[in-house]
């Protein structure tokens, strides 16, 4: 596996920072860019669905960005539910200090940008909202989403958002086995939008 790749902790490619914009809901927002980092040009396309296609996050508790790349989902997550705690997770560790000093950027005060072993053990989520790194590869994807999922209140959610061709029906069916109820909300452009709900022990 390259360490150029974006779901490595230290890209190989030196940095280009840059500062580019995306609207969202009719909201303007300001993220930082960089080399080796997913989605380093632009907002990506699946972003996009989950973040106008996806329901409203839940206002109050823990949410999580998982695998937050630049930070649009976090930067989203934390200006809809403001009295919220919102984690943007990355193993990247310059995806991390970009989604930070972009948190800074747009006056977002409730974002903690870190490393996935940063998060204590004992807090759970009332939401996860992700465009999961379906490029680690399908044992690491299902490790990843299980350890995650299992932090789900009793009452939270999880959307991913997942492309047809990189498996998304899979997913939903190995989630549904699993136990973890499945449920597709929609369909646009080929990005499959998953609504995942916790547990059913």
């Amino acid at each position: 596996m390259s360490s150029s790749q974006y779901f490595e902790p230290q890209p190989a490619s030196p940095s280009d920072r840059r500062e580019i914009t995306f609207g969202v809901g009719g909201v303007t927002y300001r993220m930082l860019t960089d080399r080796g980092v997913f989605s380093g040009q632009r907002l990506d396309a699946g972003t996009r669905v989950l973040l106008t296609e996806g329901p409203p996050p839940p206002l109050a508790g823990n949410l999580v960005d998982l695998g937050c790349g630049t930070g649009p989902i976090a930067f989203s997550l934390a200006r809809r539910s403001p009295e919220a705690k919102v984690w943007a997770i990355d193993v990247n560790e310059r995806a991390v200090d970009l989604t930070r000093d972009g948190a800074k950027l747009n006056a977002l005060s409730n974002i903690t940008a870190c490393g996935p072993d940063d998060v204590p053990d004992d807090i759970q989520f009332t939401g996860i909202w992700t465009n999961p790194p379906i490029r680690i590869g399908k044992a690491a994807m299902h490790a990843m989403l299980e350890r995650w999922l299992s932090r789900l209140t009793p009452d939270g959610v999880a959307m991913l958002v997942v492309h047809k061709q990189l498996g998304s029906d899979s997913l939903a069916a190995w989630l549904n086995a699993e136990g973890w109820p499945c449920t597709r909300l929609t369909s646009r452009n080929g990005y499959r939008l998953l609504r995942v709900s916790p547990h059913a022990d």
